[in-house]
């Protein structure tokens, strides 16, 4: 049997390592665009912030590890078409010259491109890196940046977005030296947390000397006498900046037109429709990560690319391309993201989503230290937790706090308790570990629940 697996990231990878540990006389075939097979993108700003070096680090696996499994990888090949009926794929490698492989079963991982949000004058026919206008997405944009930063040594940057990657991009160049502007179109950073908690890492970003401007649409990006101009629209005035750099991190869209022309249908963003197990109905043809639609366990279908995911989705796809029965559980959204010496996180549903998804939402702050006050450097946590109020069904948590409060374990704690469906109130009955250098006998997770019970019986009352 021949699996070939287009994409050479989280999904690609993963189903390979999958199908090999399953069957190892299975005959995989992994088509990997660029060089860099099982990179962690993820791990980028931390090479720019100097914290990982060499950049080879960013390697999951080197390329000798992942052949020691029994794939075979193509590097520098494009995957072109895929002849479904005829069970062929075709492809062009680095020279230009086409060929084709022939599959037993196919899976793609061909992933997503950054977006640049209609944004003019960058682009094919725009400004690219070379004038100082960049994405972050791959080790092709890695090593155009850090060229940039070396041979230009811009002294001002403005990064375009305030989601994951632009807050940690904020950090790292920041520590690099430059005076970094944040535009972010939406009223606080960090859109996948309330406002209220979104304003603690707006607040630490302005500490470290980011220079944070919220309600802001970038239109267009021109160039002038070597700078680079940045303008839009905030609070209907029009709004201009400057820099010597500019970063464009404003999402990402998923890559399609290899399944589509096949045939496949998409969905919610634009992305593939799969079922759970990763079939894309189209025959001997599967699709994991970033470029298809994510089962939520809460929202049913949409779209929410993560790198988690995509691990897990690959697994499915590798397992099940061999004669496999696995389904897909689920994600939760849950994520972390550290800015300077604080932590953010969330999981599950916020209001507005719980409410789009049929529940109704009821969510309240709570403070909690993260350890026992009276054992030295307690830090408080603000923690927000969704519940839905007609059968306190546990929907959604937010976290904010300082580095080190186990913010990202927290999360876990919650992301865990939806995966099983709990209520808010039987997070009391969890057995969490504690003791005073680094809990409370209620952690601080329970603290948080509590009190959300506590305002929902107050609401009771008063309405009764």
């Amino acid at each position: 049997m021949h699996l070939v697996a287009i994409g050479g990231s989280d999904a690609g990878i993963s189903t390979a390592l999958r199908a090999r540990e399953l069957d190892p006389s299975v005959d995989v075939t992994v088509v990997v665009a660029d060089s860099y097979p099982n990179f962690s993108i993820c791990g980028i700003p931390y090479y720019f912030s100097r914290e990982v070096s060499p950049w080879q680090s960013l390697a999951h696996r080197t390329h000798a590890d992942l052949e020691a499994t029994g794939m075979q990888l193509r590097l520098d090949t494009l995957a072109t078409s895929i002849d479904v009926a005829g069970q062929q794929l075709t492809i062009r490698d680095a020279d230009g010259v086409e060929s084709t492989i022939a599959y037993d079963e196919l899976v793609v991982g061909t992933g997503a491109s950054p977006s640049t949000a209609g944004i003019a004058g960058i682009g094919p026919d725009g400004l690219g890196p070379d004038d100082g206008v960049h994405v972050l997405h791959s080790m092709g944009d890695t090593f155009a940046l850090e060229r940039y930063l070396d041979g230009r040594q811009p002294e001002t940057a403005i990064i375009v977005g305030a989601g994951y990657v632009g807050l940690e991009m904020a950090e790292a160049l920041t520590v690099r030296g430059l005076k970094v502007t944040q535009l972010q179109r939406g009223p606080e950073v960090l859109s996948t947390l309330d406002p209220e908690l979104g304003s603690l890492v707006h607040d630490e970003l302005s500490r470290h000397g980011v220079d944070v401007v919220t309600g802001t649409r970038v239109d267009g990006i021109a160039q002038d006498g070597g700078r680079l101009i940045v303008t839009g629209v905030r609070d209907g005035n029009g709004f201009t900046r400057t820099a010597d750099l500019v970063l464009v991190v404003v999402g990402v869209r998923p890559n399609t037109s290899l399944l589509t022309d096949a045939g496949a249908s998409t969905g919610a963003g634009g992305a593939v429709v799969v079922d759970g197990q990763m079939r894309t109905g189209l025959p001997h043809v599967w699709a994991a990560g970033d470029g298809i639609v994510t089962h939520h366990r809460l929202l049913g279908i949409t779209y929410l690319p993560l790198g988690t995911t995509s691990h897990k989705q690959g697994r499915v796809a590798g397992e099940n391309a061999i004669g496999g029965d696995a389904r897909f559980a689920g994600s939760l959204g849950t994520q972390v993201v550290k800015v300077f010496d604080l932590v953010a996180a969330r999981t599950g549903l916020r209001d507005h989503e719980a409410v789009s998804a049929g529940y109704t939402p009821l969510s309240g702050t709570a403070i909690a230290d993260d350890h026992k006050a009276y054992y030295p450097g307690a830090k408080p946590l603000s923690i927000r937790i969704t519940g839905d109020i007609s059968n306190g069904l546990l929907l959604g948590a937010q976290l904010v706090g300082a580095r080190g409060a186990e913010i990202a374990k927290r999360v876990d704690t919650y992301a865990v308790a939806l995966h099983h469906g709990m209520t808010v109130e039987s997070m009391s009955d969890l057995d969490l570990s504690y003791t005073p250098p680094l809990g409370s006998p209620w952690d601080a997770v329970q603290v948080a629940t509590q009190s959300w019970t506590r305002e929902l019986r107050s609401q009771t009352l008063a309405r009764a």
